[in-house]
């Protein structure tokens, strides 16, 4: 009997153990792996193995008295990490936003999880903790929420291109049917006009018993997904617009169907309204595919630029391969006309790459030797031989997509107003009904009045149009900004881009082309111009700033100082210092100089910089050697760039670390009126919360690296040019063209952007704000109620597609 009971309980136990496969970063050997081992070991009912090789640890937790929630923080206690993972699914199933909300609900509830989820683009953007939740785990969450879900990839996206195009076709031919069949139900319509909905007649052109046999295929089988539709958002605990159509056509059927039946000859039937509801409701669904799946053009188009075959040369001969054979390293030939199947550096051979579908810019760039060659990008005459950097999910276009797909996924603030009140419309919509009906039988004794009104009530009220607003601009938007060279990170900053008012620039490699030069060399009394460069290149070969590369390119040919080079220490945005051999030698800003108390020559410092170079000072045992002039051109449309986004209303502030005298002689040659000198790359931020002074909002556009805390620091930041660095973490929109036009463009589609949602939060309000009051008068017959429903989501993402108009100034 106690062995019995000892194995029922050991049962029980393995019953209620739970177990974990957690990955875990940061383990650099064995002792790492032991360590967490006993820090889990020690929580109560935790059993824990962690494994090296796979970066994993297997945690079984019994009988409850330890959570994954405590697992988790007792790694992360530990200096580890359980990184999230990052998942797409397609969503098929949802008829309106309030699905969207009610899904969106439903995964956010699971352990780990955080969701959103479109109803324009038909996905879910997950990010989780492995262990906490798996795919599977989520997948079979979206099914008993009553959606489909399915993992987008290249391959998948493909598929489910092909499900959704047979889904459409499917959805066509249920449409045909359901309109052959209610065509000869439509002929009732003028006798209904002419009796007055609701009220009494019994001029049926078609026998009631025919309209019966015509309009029940409509309601249960064409109408079947509305039913199947309202019953998982009742079973979910919400509501959504299945709920409306399933309750407004029930109602009208089964009244009808019980006149009919009851041989109530002086009472109207309705199923015409029922079956042409059905009908109208799913013409404005296939409408709203067939616009919808516009809005994702640009994706789709982007997606067909990754070419599948490669050329290489295999044993002496040319031979094509499949893209997905090819690894960093390998070498592959680019014939004229060809498209780049990954990026690459050129090895050998000339010619002019046409990289428009990348980075917006029309005319071809010229390629040689050395030059960085990307994916899709399309090859002129020349023949080109070059070695493969990023493959795969490496390559600029791939990351190109993945920004488009992020920012197509996520939710502008504007959204939110129309979120919450997709959550709620539905049940309040029936409960305006509900008191339609009620009131209407109570003033006109007329139950057949009362329900149709209700009806009415029902069918006009439709929460996609609130739900389609935002995302399809967003997704129209960032697409046309894909196009030209613009990526949005979230609809968030595609929203706030268009309020900003202060736009901040950094100089260098900004407004200038960020490639200095050496254009003058002024040796002090006593050295010459060579031996001023070869200290100045002595000390910079150990910096990677541009300027010191100008300063060792313009060295190179110069007889180098054969002293050894110790103590070097360099200043963050001021110089570097060091010994060279038994001489002191600094090289910096010229403040950097002054602040050691080093007399500069005055009258050259004010000469250079007034024609906006850049100094380098050199001295050597506290006396000044030199000063080294570095000029960085000012790119071609900087100044046109400027003029148009002060035109845009914009105030331009440049931000440089130069001397006062070259900063304002560069702001001059660019039109800046506003800057400020002597910023180092570490000020830049707080220059920025400065000018944030008096709710000003506040952009930031620099090239991405150096200013960083710039950007961050910034409303919405602006990395200018990054090329292959596509994913530059702490810009809100990357350009990737060299072009400060590139800021005004972003602006313009932001504004067009806003517009047009705005246009569409009208739309979808005015139908519901003057349909709704009107049904409820009874000024609205349910036909076309049903109508006006149906054509208030098309309207909204016609409208949306009306962006794909906007184009970026040439």
């Amino acid at each position: 009997m106690a062995s019995h009971s000892l194995a029922a309980g050991s049962q029980g136990a393995a019953e209620n153990a739970r177990t974990l496969d957690l990955p875990v970063a940061g383990m650099t050997c064995a002792a790492c792996a032991t360590r967490i081992e006993k820090v889990l070991n020690r929580l109560p009912g935790v059993a824990a193995t962690v494994n090296l090789a796979t970066e994993k640890a297997h945690v079984t937790l019994e009988g409850g008295q330890a959570d994954a929630d405590a697992v988790i923080g007792s790694i992360r206690k530990a200096g580890f990490q359980v990184p999230d993972a990052d998942l797409e699914l397609a969503i098929a199933g949802m008829s309106c936003a309030a699905c969207a909300t009610r899904l969106e609900k439903v995964l956010n509830r699971l352990p780990g999880v955080q969701a959103s989820v479109s109803f324009a683009s038909e996905r879910a953007s997950l990010r989780y903790t492995p262990g906490l939740s798996t795919v599977e785990g989520v997948k079979a969450a979206v099914a008993r929420a009553g959606f489909e879900a399915h993992e987008t990839s290249t391959a998948q996206r493909e598929q489910e291109r092909d499900r959704q195009k047979r889904a459409w076709n499917a959805e066509l031919r249920r449409f045909c049917i359901a309109a052959l069949l209610s065509l000869p139900l439509l002929a009732q319509m003028p006798v209904m006009f002419g009796a007055g909905w609701g009220g009494e007649g019994h001029y049926d052109i078609v026998p009631r018993w025919l309209q019966l046999i015509l309009a029940t295929p409509v309601q249960f089988w064409i109408g079947a997904r509305f039913y199947r539709g309202a019953f998982s958002a009742v079973r979910g605990g919400g509501a959504n617009m299945d709920v409306l159509v399933a309750l407004g056509t029930s109602m009208a059927y089964f009244y009808s169907l019980v006149v009919t039946l009851g041989g109530w000859h002086g009472l109207h039937v309705y199923f015409e309204a029922s079956a042409t509801i059905i009908t109208l409701v799913l013409l404005g669904k296939l409408l709203e595919a067939r616009a919808k799946a516009r809005t994702g053009a640009a994706l789709d188009a982007l997606l067909r630029l990754q070419p599948r075959r490669a050329w290489v040369e295999r044993d002496g001969a040319v031979v094509e391969v499949p893209v997905d054979s090819l690894q960093p390293g390998d070498e592959f030939i680019l014939r004229p006309g060809d498209a780049v199947p990954v990026d690459g550096v050129v090895v050998s051979g000339r010619s002019a790459v046409n990289e428009a579908m990348l980075t917006g810019e029309s005319l071809p760039v010229d390629k040689q030797a050395d030059d960085e060659v990307y994916a899709a990008a399309l090859n002129g005459e020349g023949v080109l031989r070059c070695r493969a950097t990023g493959v795969g999910a490496a390559t600029l276009l791939a990351g190109i997509i993945r920004l488009v797909e992020q920012a197509q996924g996520s939710k502008a603030p504007v959204q939110r107003l129309a979120d919450r009140i997709s959550a709620i419309f539905v049940p309040v919509v029936v409960g305006i009904a509900l008191l339609t009906f009620i009131g209407w039988w109570l003033y006109a004794g007329d139950f057949s009045q009362a329900l149709i009104n209700a009806v009415a009530v029902l069918v006009i009220a439709c929460p996609c149009a609130l739900g389609l607003a935002t995302p399809t601009a967003i997704m129209v938007g960032t697409g046309q900004g894909a196009r030209a060279g613009m990526l949005v990170k979230n609809a968030a900053a595609l929203e706030l881009a268009e309020r900003i008012s202060v736009l901040a620039v950094d100089k260098t490699g900004t407004l200038t082309e960020g490639a200095p030069r050496v254009v003058d060399v002024r040796p002090a009394e006593g050295r010459t111009r060579d031996g001023l460069l070869a200290l100045a290149a002595a000390l910079e070969r150990t910096s990677s700033h541009p300027i010191a590369q100008a300063i060792l390119a313009a060295a190179e040919g110069v007889t180098m100082p054969t002293d050894e080079l110790r103590d070097v220490r360099a200043v963050g945005g001021r110089g570097i210092e060091g010994r060279l051999g038994a001489q002191r030698v600094l090289v910096g800003s010229p403040a950097f100089l002054e602040e050691r108390a080093i007399a500069l020559p005055a009258a050259e410092v004010a000469a250079l910089a007034a024609r906006g170079q850049t100094l380098v000072a050199v001295a050597v045992d506290g006396a000044c050697a030199g000063v080294i002039g570095v000029a960085d051109r000012l790119r071609p449309d900087s100044a046109a760039a400027v003029r148009r986004l002060r035109e845009l209303g914009l105030r331009v502030v440049m931000l440089t670390g130069d001397h006062e005298a070259t900063a304002r002689a560069i702001a001059a040659e660019a039109g800046v009126e506003e800057w400020q000198a002597n910023v180092l790359p570490g000020d830049k931020a707080a220059a920025v919360e400065a000018l944030k002074h008096g709710g000003e909002r506040v952009g930031m556009a620099g090239d991405g690296i150096n200013d960083a805390p710039a950007l961050v620091a910034a409303d919405v930041s602006f990395a200018v040019g990054v090329g292959a660095d596509i994913a530059v973490e702490a810009a809100d929109i990357t350009l990737v063209r060299n072009s400060l036009a590139g800021v005004a463009d972003a602006i313009s589609l932001s504004r067009a952007t806003l517009r047009r949602i705005r246009l569409n939060l009208f739309f979808a309000f005015i139908y519901n704000v003057v349909g709704i009051p009107l049904a409820v008068l009874g000024l609205l017959n349910p036909v076309i109620a049903g109508a006006a429903m149906a054509m208030s989501s098309v309207s909204v993402v016609s409208n949306s597609l009306l962006l794909r108009r906007w184009r970026p100034r040439a």
